[in-house]
């Protein structure tokens, strides 16, 4: 493993970033956040791309924020450290950076999402857990609300019940569970989770890409429209798809029986 913040190789397509500090279970630091930023804006810029995979070395997905970060550090006598400012300045752009990147985005989880590592593996598109992985929302501990997207993504994964449970008593949910509540997508026995996770990545680099992420777009923003107002913002996505040269592709490929030839355009 090198002595880089993250890890960032590009395979057929598909790009895998991996959060590099194991020895603090990959919890997050300033200069983290700039590489892998930076990792997400070349994947961007970058039409060779189909899919990302973020993941993280060692036992741990991410514990979150390190906590000895010096953003973070108290100093005697003067105001504690303004965590808004911390927010804003690199756990929302992150989530938003995910939220509209140009490919689909797996979270694989290897080990244990605790805090904004939790929320980053949420604010992917799909979640794929080794079953020795675990989910924790432990901000009440410290006296926080749940944040880098959670508080949004918990209740709309798992219902308000549940959210208001996980993020009120900081339990640690299982992967098993977090699979059978709805909060990710499936969980994966750890002798089998590598060979896995690269399966589903290689099948959704050779898938037409923009439908992917439209239909990213259409789901998460289905509850923010009526039902009338949601057909017809399928209609105009519909109507866009239907020129793109996948699907013009897609349905030649039908027709001629044989696998079809994707762009990802």
């Amino acid at each position: 493993m090198s002595d880089a913040l993250i890890e960032f190789v590009v395979t057929g397509g598909v790009a895998r970033i991996t959060l590099n500090r194991p020895d603090k279970m990959n919890s997050f630091i300033a200069p983290m956040h700039a590489a892998l930023r930076d990792a997400l804006e070349t994947i961007q810029n970058d039409t060779a791309i189909r899919v990302l995979v973020l993941t993280g070395a060692g036992r741990a997905f991410c514990a979150g924020q390190d906590l000895a970060d010096d953003e973070m550090q108290f100093v005697p006598g003067e105001p504690p450290p303004d965590l808004g400012r911390v927010v804003e300045r690199y756990y929302k752009p992150l989530v938003m950076q995910l939220n509209r990147l140009r490919v689909p985005t797996i979270a694989a989880v290897n080990g244990v999402a605790a805090g904004a590592g939790a929320s980053i593996a949420m604010a992917c598109d799909l979640v794929i857990a080794s079953d020795k992985a675990s989910f924790l929302i432990p901000f009440s501990k410290i006296g926080l609300i749940p944040d880098t997207g959670a508080s949004w993504h918990l209740p709309r994964a798992v219902g308000q019940a549940r959210a208001m449970g996980l993020a009120l008593t900081a339990r640690k949910l299982s992967a098993q569970q977090a699979a059978d509540w709805g909060l990710i997508w499936e969980t994966v026995a750890a002798d089998a989770f590598e060979t896995h996770v690269t399966e589903v990545a290689e099948q959704l680099a050779i898938m037409p890409t923009r439908a992917l992420v439209e239909t990213r777009e259409a789901i998460k923003s289905a509850g923010d429209r009526t039902l009338e107002a949601h057909l017809s913002f399928e209609a105009e996505m519909m109507a866009r798809l239907g020129r793109s040269d996948d699907y013009i592709e897609g349905v030649a490929a039908f027709l001629e029986k044989r696998a079809p030839n994707f762009k990802g355009l």
